[in-house]
């Protein structure tokens, strides 16, 4: 199969001699019902198109019964979140030539003379929030967010106000290349208030740096009510995200979050990591809540309940596991989650009392972990705290 994937604007295009021709010695051609209205009036009398549009195995078997090459008409540059990248994962031995025209993103930015080098891109176009909550918590200069008609710029401008990011200021572009092309800077609580044109792009541009401690004091965090104490100390929490490995894992399991000390830590380390967080007590639901928003952690993934009544293959697999509580029922905890372990997750606990290290030993021997570190801290006159650590390890083969 072959595709010619060009990029065009959002206005008719001005193709090349040689992109004329080869349009009129095509017969099949692809693209949006916007693109075929930009085109049409360039293609030939006898031409098939093939609108792209849900369901996509419609549109794919459209293609494979094509058996010449077809000229797919896409926005933008097609191998930024585009569509020539659709095409390479569903036909990797397909030959693909992509010709590409500016992204939307480009063009805002130029029109609002932005400084790009540090420009960052992002979608959200379709996607889920993961990649603007990572790229937030990281506070990159200049951020390019590819929008969609759920998750519109005054949509974003409140989840950055929520999160407490009013160190940022948005750039919209609405329409462009359009008769209705419009380009706006706006504070984030007048765009949180506004509609926008259908067809936009948005560039976060940061005003000031959001300064957030590396170790984040115990008294910052919101804690349960008469019990300030009831928190992974912040030296321990830092020892147990080093245990977590959390920089080199995709998906942690927090069971027993409390105040969400080690959640949010963890998150502020590793934008792009995946918290799924467990608690029983209902109160805590809130305080972990109210601890994102000070600290500007969107994306935790919040489970509330009885760990051993959750069904858990609903949920991503753990890399990394903490058991912040257990209910005195710490054996039976290992018998729980063997199911979903994965062959390299790791295991690890702050344990006060002998008897919570010494059952944390037989739950390992239980399901053929191995203890590979072990430490005590003692911190000013709390209780003294052993941190331990278990994996799986590999056979030796002969």
């Amino acid at each position: 199969m072959t595709f010619h994937i060009i990029g065009i604007g959002n206005k008719t295009p001005d193709f090349t001699t040689e992109q004329q021709q080869n349009i009129l010695d095509t017969l099949f051609f692809s693209g949006g019902k916007r693109h075929y209205e930009l085109v049409k009036d360039y293609l030939p009398e006898n031409h098939e198109w093939i609108t792209i549009q849900s369901p996509m195995s419609q549109v794919f078997e459209a293609y494979e019964k094509a058996t010449v090459p077809i000229i797919v008409f896409a926005s933008g540059n097609p191998l930024f979140y585009g569509f020539s990248n659709t095409l390479k994962n569903k036909y990797p031995d397909a030959e693909i030539i992509t010709t590409p025209y500016f992204g939307s993103i480009q063009l805002l930015a130029n029109a609002m003379n932005l400084n790009s080098n540090h420009l960052q891109t992002i979608s959200v176009h379709g996607r889920s929030w993961k990649a603007l909550d990572a790229i937030l918590i990281q506070q990159n200069e200049s951020i390019g967010v590819l929008t969609d008609a759920e998750k519109t710029p005054a949509i974003i401008a409140k989840r950055l106000l929520e999160y407490g990011y009013d160190n940022y200021v948005m750039l919209v572009g609405e329409d462009i290349e359009g008769e209705q092309e419009k380009f706006q800077e706006l504070a984030l609580q007048k765009a949180s208030t506004m509609k926008f044109y259908s067809l936009n792009c948005v560039i976060l541009k940061k005003t000031a740096h959001r300064q957030i401690d590396f170790g984040i004091k115990d008294a910052d965090f919101k804690g349960l009510p008469g019990r300030p104490k009831m928190i992974t100390k912040m030296p321990v929490r830092l020892t147990t995200l080093h245990y977590l490995n959390v920089l080199n894992v995709d998906t942690l399991w927090d069971i027993g979050f409390c105040t969400g000390s080690v959640s949010v830590e963890a998150k502020l380390k590793n934008g792009d990591l995946d918290i799924i967080a467990f608690e029983k007590r209902p109160e805590c639901k809130a305080i972990l809540a109210e601890n994102q928003k000070r600290f500007g952690v969107p994306g935790i993934q919040i489970v509330m309940g009885d760990f051993f009544e959750q069904d858990l293959t609903q949920f991503a697999k753990p890399e990394a596991i903490f058991i912040g509580g257990h209910g005195g029922r710490l054996e039976e905890l290992f018998l729980k989650i063997t199911p979903v372990l994965k062959l390299e997750t790791c295991i690890v606990i702050n344990a006060v009392k002998e008897s919570s290290v010494q059952a944390f030993k037989a739950g390992c021997d239980k399901i053929g972990y191995t203890i590979i570190e072990e430490s005590v801290l003692s911190l000013d006159e709390y209780n003294t705290i052993t941190l331990l650590k278990a994996i799986k390890l590999r056979s030796k083969t002969k």
